[in-house]
């Protein structure tokens, strides 16, 4: 036992393993310092009238913590009295805390939070977004995920190519319900995450034979599940088909068009707090119906639903760019609906293009309003996932952009 600064004295024991990740997991479910909870635990546990039931402490490997000054030696003292070892003593208290802290429960919202992952311009990376903070969304609450901690964006500007220096904590995942639509025609989330795509065939139904009414059965047949741990039986799939194509064709011949997808997905709404749509590179109806999909309805709180714009650090984004908001700003005033941006998503970004990338991530942070609210690094973790034909935080969960795509999740929260 060591003294540290600030009244805390260093202490060691051993703790099992699994009860060791138990406490990591929790403390950062509450958001407090690990030696928080270990002095709250033994606090209550010397406060027992006798000792609670023995825990099973094979194989505990060596523990360290700060405690308050005195505290460990009071401690050693009751675990004398109650005839127990300090390591079974600190086991006991750990479990003790955790039985009393359980976690938080997800708070399920009335509507599903609709995100609307969108840009008129193809090649930015769509796709990508909507499978990793999809995924993002998804993880296992029960267990520490790396996420990479929030900054000004603006000191991208003067970063090296280096990114050893970025700072990361663990955190919990969110544990959310998630459904990702391939509502793209070209079918590349639905390819990237190693799922077939629905044929087009006239007796097969699809998200857009739901849309314009042809649909005979459920659209709840067509999800599909991403089987992988992490998730837990969360992240779910609505995959594309080819018939996508002729949508804008289609919805022209139905009433209310711009309500057509938000009546087709209706029926899956219940069974998700999270439903990320990955639009096609379009300015047409189909368009229409997806932003609408994702305005803000009367009892929801601003920025719950809404577009996230994807672009790159290059001026063909920025054409792009403003077409996409001239169609949501007409939607916005022709039919009287609120439609939130949620953030730019400045995507595939690389400082050593030099000038032409930070001066074009300069010009998206300038614009303020929808902000930046995550710059994504052109790495090569999302490329060989996509060649594997999986999520990028199941192919790298520990990688800088999977950390990155968990920040972004964290940031339109």
């Amino acid at each position: 036992m060591t003294s540290v600064p600030g009244d805390r004295e260093k202490v060691v024991s051993k703790l099992p393993g699994e009860l060791w990740q138990r406490l990591k997991v929790r403390a950062a479910q509450h958001r407090i310092e690990i030696q928080t909870a270990v002095q709250r635990g033994i606090t209550a546990w010397m406060a027992l009238a006798s000792a609670p039931g023995t825990v099973d402490t094979a194989g505990a490997e060596s523990f360290s913590t700060f405690l308050p000054s005195g505290q460990w030696e009071a401690f050693r003292q009751t675990a004398g009295s109650r005839g127990v070892s300090l390591t079974q003593g600190l086991a006991q208290s750990v479990q003790l805390w955790l039985e009393t802290n359980p976690a938080p429960a997800v708070v399920r919202a009335k509507h599903p939070r609709r995100r609307i992952v969108c840009n008129q311009k193809g090649g930015v990376g769509k796709t990508s977004v909507t499978a990793g903070m999809g995924a993002a969304f998804a993880e296992d609450p029960e267990s520490l995920y790396l996420v990479r901690i929030s900054k000004h964006f603006a000191a991208l500007l003067e970063e090296t190519e280096d990114s050893s220096t970025l700072e990361l904590e663990e955190v919990p995942g969110l544990g959310r319900r998630t459904l990702l639509v391939d509502f793209d025609p070209q079918r590349h989330l639905t390819n990237q995450l190693g799922q077939q795509e629905i044929p087009m065939a006239p007796n097969v139904d699809s998200l857009s034979k739901h849309m314009t009414g042809e649909a005979k059965g459920d659209i709840r047949d067509l999800v599909v599940k991403i089987q992988d741990d992490r998730y837990g039986g969360r992240l779910d799939l609505l995959p594309g088909c080819q018939d996508g194509f002729l949508l804008d064709v289609a919805l022209s011949k139905v009433r209310f068009r711009e309500g057509s997808l938000e009546r087709a997905l209706a029926p899956l709404e219940p069974f998700y707090d999270e439903i990320i749509v990955d639009c096609p590179p379009s300015l047409g109806l189909s368009m229409d119906a997806a932003i609408f999909y994702g305005r803000r309805r009367e009892d929801e709180d601003p920025g719950s639903s809404g577009a996230l714009i994807v672009v790159q650090a290059e001026d063909s984004s920025a054409d792009a760019y403003d077409l996409l908001v001239s169609q949501i700003e007409d939607l916005r005033s022709d039919m009287t609906v609120e439609i939130d941006y949620l953030g730019i998503v400045v995507n595939l970004y690389d400082a050593r293009r030099g000038f032409i990338a930070k001066s074009s991530l300069q010009s998206w942070i300038e614009i303020q309003d929808p902000r930046v609210v995550a710059v994504i690094g052109n790495l090569t973790d999302q490329l060989k996932a996509v060649r594997m034909r999986q999520s990028l935080l199941s192919f790298a969960p520990r990688g800088e952009q999977a950390a990155t795509m968990r920040a972004l999740a964290r940031e339109v929260s």
